[in-house]
């Protein structure tokens, strides 16, 4: 149970229990039954925008954001966020991205707005410290408990074969 490293041992006695009986998928299924519409870059693009307008109009504007196949789950990254500074002329720019792992093409809506999230809120903070978690929880209440279950999801994934990682 690689996604679930760090967290307390009762936790995960609980969790082995639900997949020796095979009930893991269920809950998933009854916690999260519709997966999202946002197939494309494009759609993506517009669903970070509204949440980046919603919680964070005066970030920097964004200039890409799309679905990654090549954020491979080993580099424990389901995310990322960039900026890539070039020169203009005389003068420097920074332009900043985000990328999603393709996996969360299919995954449940919840999962996706909780990478958005964070992807989102590392442009005000580049480190996972308390300032960026209080961010992400202003922005999504139950950030903590989507993070827990996105590597729930994970979990199942894997158990199923669908994940190579």
């Amino acid at each position: 149970m690689k996604y679930l490293a760090g967290y307390p041992e009762p936790l995960l006695a609980q969790v082995h229990t639900l997949i020796e009986q095979d009930k893991l998928a269920g809950l998933l299924a009854r916690r999260y039954p519709q997966a999202h519409t946002v197939r494309t870059d494009r759609a993506l693009w517009d669903y970070v925008q509204a949440l980046k307008a919603r919680h964070l109009r005066s970030s920097e504007p964004l200039s890409k954001v799309q679905y990654d196949p090549r954020i491979r789950l080993l580099q424990q990254a389901l995310g990322t966020h960039r900026m890539v500074s070039r020169v203009q002329g005389g003068r420097l720019k920074a332009k900043r991205e985000i990328r999603i792992a393709s996996l969360f093409r299919d995954a449940p809506e919840a999962f996706l707005r909780m990478i958005a999230v964070h992807e989102l809120a590392h442009l005000r903070h580049q480190e996972h410290d308390k300032a960026f978690y209080q961010l992400c929880t202003y922005m999504e209440p139950d950030y903590h408990q989507l993070e827990f279950d996105l590597r729930l999801y994970l979990t199942q994934l894997e158990l199923e074969g669908r994940l190579a990682g």
